[in-house]
């Protein structure tokens, strides 16, 4: 059996995983850091059951030791051992609504022996996403601790064989290497296609049929460049888009190891380890899977044309947008840009539940989620 097998250990919980758990027919209690789940003892509890689900959600405290309440024997805790079925986790919180941030931000190296003690969460010390799926920890405890920032010199491991381990690392300057030549072709194809339709494959979109290229008094360059300025703006709702609910699909997310796990892998990672600088850019396969759809759509909506030269603008802002991110983490940067590198850490340090977009905060003002700095 795996040492990270759930029979292996106590599962851990949160006071707020205790306190949804507050009627008569669904009854867990707290008590000196433990969990129990009394239910089906609450018609049998010999002070009735009104004294106790006074405690139902809550933790317990030193009522069974007050003897104004009720007289509980030594049998009656060795009873209430028998209903645990967790522990509580630690509450301690890097995040803080107090965070200020600073022109120069370096954050302290953790100590990942101490922090593994205190928490239980992630050995730093091993791969961590075999920890995550076999993890003994519940939605809430795992959503906690993997938005509380831990900072390392070197990056983590994700998994045990370096052949996986290598998919997960990106140096920044592989997303120009790869995307800007592919926006760059886009580009010249789409003004090639604006200039003569009629030399290449040219499906009829589903939608706007009747979109063929029109404008003809306008030259194809310029065609192309309108396209391309409206892929920058497509680009950046998608950029708040994914990292709202996508990436931060928190309150959906089923509490199961499997979705945990992708959940890490997608985006969790970064923010227990928001300075790796391997992991500050998304993996091309990533980013791949979710374009994808789409560039799907975009052919499936437009004339070939105009659907090249969005999609090499988005392509072009994705860069940007990647390209900054790491920049808002590890550089010193001119004005705007370090008034973002503060929005962005605000988001990690302050509040990860607002303050999404990374390149501007155009579409936190429009959905109401922008994060006080």
């Amino acid at each position: 059996m795996s040492s990270f097998s759930n029979k292996a250990r106590a599962r851990i919980y949160t006071a707020q995983d205790v306190l949804v758990h507050s009627t008569s027919s669904d009854c867990w209690v707290s008590r000196a850091g433990k969990v129990y789940d009394v239910s089906s003892f609450v018609y049998d509890h010999p002070g009735g059951e009104e004294l106790l689900l006074r405690f139902a959600g809550k933790d317990l405290g030193d009522a069974m030791d007050d003897a104004e309440e009720h007289v509980h024997s030594d049998s009656a805790y060795a009873m209430l051992d028998e209903f645990c079925i967790g522990r509580l986790g630690t509450d301690a919180a890097v995040v803080s609504e107090d965070w200020i941030p600073e022109d120069d931000f370096h954050p302290e190296e953790t100590d990942t022996m101490d922090d593994y003690a205190k928490t239980q969460f992630l050995d730093l010390g091993k791969p961590m996403l075999a920890q995550v799926w076999f993890s003994n920890f519940s939605k809430s405890f795992y959503l906690q601790q993997v938005h509380q920032p831990r900072h390392l010199s070197q990056s983590a491991r994700m998994f045990k064989w370096d052949i996986l381990e290598m998919l997960t690392l990106t140096p920044w300057y592989v997303v120009p290497m790869i995307w800007l030549p592919i926006a760059a072709y886009l580009l010249r194809l789409s003004i090639a296609q604006f200039s003569d339709p009629t030399a290449y494959y040219w499906p009829s979109p589903a939608v706007f049929a009747a979109s063929e290229p029109k404008l003809t008094w306008l030259p194809a360059p310029l065609k192309t460049l309108l396209c391309f300025f409206a892929g920058n703006l497509v680009w950046t709702i998608l950029e708040y888009c994914f990292h709202r609910f996508i990436f931060h699909v928190d309150s959906l997310l089923p509490d199961h190891p499997i979705a945990l796990t992708v959940h890490f892998t997608m985006h969790g990672v970064h923010h227990y380890l928001p300075m790796d600088r391997l992991r500050l850019v998304m993996p091309p396969a990533l980013f791949i899977m979710l374009s994808f759809p789409f560039t799907r759509l975009a052919y499936y909506l437009f004339p070939v044309a105009i659907a090249n030269g969005v999609i090499a603008g988005s392509f072009a802002f994705y860069v940007l947008y990647d390209t900054m991110h790491y920049a808002l983490h590890h550089s010193r940067l001119p004005a705007y840009v370090a008034e973002m590198k503060k929005y962005h850490l605000a988001h990690h340090y302050k509040n990860f539940e607002l303050g999404f977009g990374v390149t501007s905060k155009m579409w936190d003002y429009v959905f109401g989620t922008v994060l006080g700095v």
